[in-house]
């Protein structure tokens, strides 16, 4: 039986892509000529890029463990008949899916707006 880090799926294990350095992010931000749109010459960038790629990383093992401990009482409850248990279970399985879709998603999410907001001029 493998360790239960090394089942992991690849994204949650390898370094995942960031907001700061996402290439559609980056290639979404405008470019002036004043600053640079990679915001690297920023102080404190590679300290937030760690962070945020810190955050991404627990909040993924945190929808991991949610969808697991939903299937599991969804499991316990269905086999014991107790409809509010299996309902429960089944709404956790749910929700934290959909919070691990939302944060895979967040940099193109984040890239779309950007480029939505870009396209607004001002008459």
């Amino acid at each position: 039986m493998q360790p239960f880090l090394t089942a992991l799926p690849a994204r949650l294990m390898g370094a995942p892509p960031t907001f700061i350095s996402h290439p559609r992010l980056l290639a979404a931000l405008p470019s002036t000529g004043a600053a640079p749109a990679s915001g690297a010459s920023l102080p404190g960038t590679p300290q937030l890029q760690q962070l945020i790629d810190g955050f991404s990383t627990w909040a993924l093992m945190a929808a991991l463990a949610g969808m697991l401990i939903g299937a599991a009482v969804w499991a316990l409850g269905h086999h014991a008949s107790n409809y509010q248990q299996a309902a429960n279970g089944r709404k956790g399985v749910l929700v934290s899916g959909a919070a691990a879709m939302i944060i895979g998603a967040a940099p193109a999410l984040i890239s779309f707006f950007t480029g939505l907001g870009n396209q607004v001029s001002v008459k």
